[in-house]
């Protein structure tokens, strides 16, 4: 992947953000019915059934003391059907390569050897911090117990945080922190831990844009707290801003949705 170097004001401004937004305020319970209630309606804003979705995706990952990378990507999303197709445009070292979902089963393709291996949805991007699961469809209210939901003030947001711990097996974290805004159900913030109560990732959510009734983020920014190094004796993580444009619900050929399709996309 070409490193380049790079002013990141945005990707500065919205890690700044997430620093205020894990800021201590104080909290009120909220009662068990609107909790259940809240975080299905915040499933829901994370999926778009009755219609396709398309987005241009900018994964800009910086790592510490090697300055930024930028890799591009257009992805394609039928959630009806629990499909997805993720082609890498650029750099030019990684155009051609993709991911396609479908039958529950996710599938990487490398134009290099020509073969689509076995992937999951933990896998990361193109070496970024991004993984296929933080583009999909979520299902928290389904995956997971409500342990604590309490009203807290994030930044200018009136959220509710949710402390979520996983009821069935397979989920890629066993406990998460989850910052929702109850208005919209839109989620703000979301922290995965280990099972040991270790912080793994931050992912912040801090603008959307609005098509008719689905709310699409604007900007996502991935904090990793497994993978840094300590800079003039003050540790600094890698983390990946990701920016989602050319938003389109068109409906897409079923097509898109195969192998044949992300193999012809390569060439």
């Amino acid at each position: 992947m070409k490193t380049m170097k790079m002013k990141t004001p945005a990707l500065l401004a919205s890690a700044l953000m997430l620093v205020a937004l894990t800021m201590p305020v104080s909290a009120e319970k909220v009662s068990a019915s609107e909790a259940a209630a809240l975080l299905k309606k915040a499933d829901a804003s994370t999926a778009f059934y009755g219609t396709d979705f398309a987005a241009n995706y900018s994964l800009v990952q910086s790592k510490p003391g090697q300055g930024n990378s930028v890799t591009t990507a257009v992805m394609y999303r039928r959630d009806d059907a629990s499909s997805y197709t993720i082609l890498i445009t650029g750099p030019e070292s990684d155009r051609g390569k993709g991911y396609v979902q479908f039958d529950e089963n996710i599938w990487f393709y490398d134009p290099a050897d020509k073969q689509f291996t076995f992937s999951s949805s933990k896998d990361k991007i193109s070496g970024t911090n991004a993984t296929p699961d933080d583009f999909t469809p979520q299902n928290y209210s389904g995956r997971y117990e409500i342990k604590s939901a309490v009203t807290e003030k994030l930044g200018k947001l009136d959220c509710v945080k949710f402390e979520l711990a996983a009821k069935v097996s397979g989920v890629n974290y066993p406990t998460i922190k989850l910052w929702v805004t109850p208005n919209d159900g839109l989620i703000r913030m979301k922290e995965d831990y280990s099972l040991s109560g270790q912080l793994l990732r931050s992912t912040a959510i801090p603008s959307y844009q609005k098509y008719n009734d689905h709310s699409v983020p604007s900007k996502m920014l991935i904090i990793d707290q497994l993978r840094g190094k300590k800079i003039n004796g003050k540790m600094q993580y890698e983390q990946t801003q990701i920016t989602i444009s050319n938003v389109s619900f068109a409906k897409q050929k079923n097509t898109v949705y195969t192998k044949k399709y992300v193999e012809m996309m390569s060439k």
